[in-house]
């Protein structure tokens, strides 16, 4: 009897781990690619001869050499990074005081307010260039990183709000009232008792906010054109590809440098982001 259980537990867990492996391998095939073609030398990237997942000549550095020594490589990441702290810093500041008004002060018209608020992260970004450029124009940031610091917050702190606002909801409101009657304000109660317990939504609203400020490439490609100041997706894309002349191997290792400690990162607080999605999307 014990035999034939171990064995159904068996059979449950390798039916699971195959279910699981095509996942698996769509999800890493890209990442492995991208490894190989970064070390790969441009002569044996364009062999047809050999297998494309392995090397038909030695491994090379040369692409990271190219990538960190003829291109703004390392200004274009801590321009990224610099636009993704302050863009999520922004939105955090913002989204949070928002959410939690329209979530806990029952405002007359909140829930459909919170609708509308959403609903403008749903407008397409190619209609809302000349309104954005105008602003940017007037502040003078033309051609610099903080042009996007202003434009992103646009649409994150939308859906951030939204977010955030379901989360809150999701608080019992009596913990908050027996933090106020220990003496809390509205803004103690606030910082010491709410925000502790909806971790998982701040940082579902962070790692949001930060991912698109480090994939957008539309709005840095309209108000960016100097090369120190690019992001990499920019930087990446309109320096390394020139004309019909594709640097692959550079492409692939500035993508590489950037995506894979991010992932890592992100991978260490996918609980909580999944809590933050799942508890948003259910209220």
């Amino acid at each position: 009897m014990a035999r034939s259980a171990r064995e159904n537990a068996l059979r449950h867990h390798v039916l699971i781990y195959l279910g699981l492996t095509p996942f698996v391998v769509l999800a890493v095939f890209p990442i492995l690619w991208m490894a190989i073609t970064a070390i790969k030398q441009e002569a044996d990237l364009y062999r047809m001869d050999t297998i494309p997942f392995w090397f038909g000549m030695p491994p090379t550095l040369k692409n990271f050499a190219l990538l960190f020594n003829r291109t703004s490589y390392s200004d274009w990441i801590v321009n990224t990074m610099s636009i993704s702290f302050w863009v999520s810093l922004i939105t955090i500041l913002t989204a949070v005081p928002a959410g939690y008004a329209l979530a806990r002060l029952k405002l007359r018209g909140a829930e459909n307010l919170g609708i509308g608020i959403f609903m403008t992260y749903l407008v397409p970004p190619i209609i809302l260039f000349l309104p954005l450029s105008r602003v940017v124009s007037e502040l003078g940031l033309q051609d610099r990183w903080w042009s996007l610091v202003v434009v992103y917050p646009t649409f994150t702190i939308p859906f951030c709000t939204w977010l955030l606002m379901g989360f809150f909801k999701t608080v019992p409101f009596e913990i908050e009232e027996a933090a106020r009657v220990d003496g809390c304000g509205q803004l103690g109660a606030l910082l010491r008792v709410v925000l502790p317990v909806s971790w998982p939504g701040l940082i579902t609203a962070v790692i949001f906010s930060f991912t698109l400020s480090m994939q957008d490439f539309l709005y840095s490609l309209a108000f960016i054109s100097v090369s120190d100041n690019k992001p990499v997706p920019l930087g990446v894309a309109t320096e390394l590809i020139r004309g019909d002349v594709y640097f692959w191997g550079s492409l692939m290792a500035g993508a590489l440098l950037v995506g894979v400690p991010v992932a890592i990162v992100y991978n260490l607080f996918l609980d909580k982001f999944i809590s933050g999605i799942t508890g948003a999307a259910i209220k």
